[in-house]
């Protein structure tokens, strides 16, 4: 499986996008064999962890978001089903619950509800070290062009996350516990 290619295919002409969206996932992926190698777990499939983290936003190429240059229509936050879709009708459907299961540390039924997102009402949380560890690496990185490569402190994810109330603060802090190798 060639993540390149497929992101080149998904993003067709918009290359700008796709060369951001492509650079986040690099530093994501970096930092997840960074963590996963850490960790020193032969169970962990490190493959797996590098496609799914150059894949795992795949869906943005069919949103509106005009700051990388996509001109889709779909808002930014459904990019993780999105995401899933795309991945799914290419035949990677483990591949593909990452991207439903990245957004933040994962959005509950209840987040859907609460904040009124346009996005079916199921958990969308990562459930398995790889998933979580792609999560975690993504918090760290934003696709913003100006701090693309800026690697996020923990004070700064820790804020971030505190817009969305403490108790995801309180996964984050969980997630550096159990991956501080």
């Amino acid at each position: 499986m060639n993540a390149e290619a497929l992101l080149t295919k998904h993003f067709g002409v918009a290359d700008h996008a796709c060369s951001i969206v492509l650079e986040h996932s690099r530093l994501v992926a970096d930092k997840a064999l960074r963590v996963a190698r850490s960790l020193g777990d032969p169970a962990l499939d490190l493959n797996f962890i590098e496609e799914a983290a150059l894949l795992h936003d795949i869906g943005v190429c069919r949103t509106k978001s005009a700051g990388i240059g996509c001109t889709g229509d779909a808002p930014y936050i459904l990019h993780g089903i999105i995401g899933r879709e795309i991945l799914e009708s290419e035949g990677l459907h483990r591949h593909a619950l990452v991207c439903e299961r990245h957004i933040g540390v994962g959005l509950t039924t209840d987040d859907i509800l609460r904040q009124g997102l346009p996005l079916p009402s199921r958990d969308m949380v990562p459930l398995n070290r790889e998933e979580i560890i792609i999560c975690f690496a993504d918090l760290f990185f934003s696709k913003k062009p100006d701090t693309l490569r800026h690697e996020k402190s923990c004070d700064e994810v820790r804020r971030n996350l505190g817009r969305f109330g403490e108790h995801k603060v309180a996964i984050f802090e969980q997630w550096l516990q159990e991956l501080s190798g």
